[in-house]
Parts: C-alpha cells; structure tokens; sequence
C-alpha cells in the first residue's frame, strides 16, 4: 500500500512540474507524450483510414468519396480545422496500418470487438448496426428458422476478417463459415448456391435480395446480431481519444449523426450516387491509395 502511495505521488509531482519525459514512460506505460490531435493541427489535416463498404465509404460518378464515414470525416475535421485526407487500406491490415502511423485514425464503421481493443482503442459508438441472414432460397427450402441454419451441414459466407465472424460463430457455432475477399463475391457465392446463406449488414441484406428476388430471401425479418460501431485510435493518446469521445457526445446532442444516419442507412437516395463506370471506379480507387 505504501509502494503505491509513492507511485501516486510521483504522478502528482511528474503532473505539477510538467515533466513529460521517456524515463517516465517507462515508468508509467499509459502516460501520453504525443497528442496526435497536435500533430494534426500543425499538419493542417488528419488522416483517415478506411476500406470501401457501402454506404460507409464508396466512390460516385463522379469519381468521388462518399458515404456515412464520409460525411464524419470532413466535418471532423472542419471542426478541427484542417482538411482530410483518405487512405484506402486492405482491412485485415487497417490495424496494423494504424499502429504503423500510416494514418491518424481509423473512420471506416468498425465494430468494437474485444480482440481489437487489445490492440488499439475505441471511442464512445456512434452507429449500430444489424447483422441478418440472406439465404439461397432454393438451397435452404425446409430451413424454416435461424435456428435451423445452426447446423453442420449449413455452410454461411462472409467478407474475410468481418466482424460478423464472431457473431456468426456464437449463432450458429455447428455451422461451416467459407470466407471471401470482398461483399461482391459473398453476394455471388450465396447467388450462386455455393454457400446456403451468407451475413450481411442491414443496408446491404434487403438490397442483395431486391436485386435478386428468385434467387435469394431473409429467414428471418429481425438481425441475428448487432454491432456498435466507433473510431479507433492508438493506445496512449488520452488528448486525441478524449476529444474525438466530446466530438461524438456533441454531434449526438445536435441530431447531426442522427440525421446522416438515417440518409445513409434508412433512406435509398444515396443509390442514385452509386459509380457504375468501371473505369470510375478504378480511378476512385486508386486516387485514395
């Protein structure tokens, strides 16, 4: 107890002197020498990492960045007062990208999982959103509930390092999960029928089953799980965590968020923005890399 004491009041002196030195990060290894959120004030902009998941992210006909992580973004940072700038990256590496300061934070409808936070940190959610079950109808025939896809004979896809895993894993434990690289080739494996089902997110689930009535259905009207969503940011820097948590809080108060949810994830007329172009599409891609 005595030790501790100590501790504390090295902490008290190290606090009213200003002592910010790598001695005492090696003694206290939580203690915040560099402020990111400074960092990109004297840059003049903040970087952002993201992959490219609609309505999150995705490129328009124009050749542009939109989306709901999009529209975060930028008035992030105007209300910083710098200018943004994406960086596209492989999402089974956007951690590791993070923690290698590729960028300053990850913006891009990351839901918070415990495997995640061992490795950076998370701030308040701002989102939450559905996980449903979108199923072969031909192939799942007498599956007439969730529950009946929880078999080892059931085979569901999703898009490779997703957080759905772990909730597909925790629904449906006995079933087989194949993994695929992006949404387009779960979509068109479970058209396909070389998967019964696969998992896909609110906006998405209703979507792949209008554009193809025939071939697919939802088992169940109601999400099999939910995901809350936030930023994540390095460990260590409590300035950055704790202004982007006030950001949140105010932008909740206001009904901002509230409202660019409801456009993004309830409403439809974000789809008229959609690139189809090919070459726009590539182009887009490749501008952010």
């Amino acid at each position: 107890m005595r030790r501790k004491h100590v501790v504390c009041g090295l902490v008290v002196v190290a606090l009213v002197a200003g002592v910010n030195t790598p001695a005492m990060a090696q003694i206290f290894p939580w203690w915040s020498f560099d402020s990111v959120l400074e960092e990109i004030q004297d840059r003049g902009t903040i970087k952002v990492g993201l992959g490219l998941f609609a309505p999150w992210s995705l490129c328009n006909n124009d050749g542009e960045l939109v989306g709901f992580e999009i529209d975060v973004a930028k008035k992030l940072a105007a209300d910083i007062g710098v200018e943004v700038e994406f960086a596209r990256t492989n999402w089974s590496y956007v951690i590791s990208s993070l923690i290698a300061e590729d960028f300053d934070a990850i913006i891009s409808g990351m839901a918070i999982l415990p495997h995640r936070n061992l490795r950076i940190n998370f701030t308040s959610s701002y989102n939450q959103i559905g996980i449903y079950l979108v199923a072969n109808t031909a192939q799942t025939a007498d599956l007439e509930t969730l529950a009946d896809f929880n078999s080892s004979e059931s085979t569901i896809g999703t898009r490779r390092g997703a957080s759905s895993i772990p909730a597909i894993e925790n629904v449906f434990p006995d079933a087989i999960i194949n993994e695929y690289d992006t949404d387009n080739e779960v979509l068109e494996a479970v058209v396909a029928g070389t998967v019964d089902a696969a998992a896909a997110f609110a906006n998405t689930g209703p979507t792949w089953v209008e554009a193809n009535p025939d071939a697919l259905h939802l088992p169940s009207e109601e999400p099999f799980a939910l995901e809350s969503l936030a930023m994540g940011v390095r460990k260590g820097d409590l300035d950055t965590l704790n202004f982007l948590n006030s950001w949140i809080r105010v932008n909740e108060d206001n009904g901002w968020l509230e409202q660019r949810r409801q456009y993004w994830f309830e409403g439809t007329e974000w789809e008229d923005q959609r690139a189809t172009d090919t070459a726009v599409i590539e182009a887009c891609d490749q501008s952010f890399l």
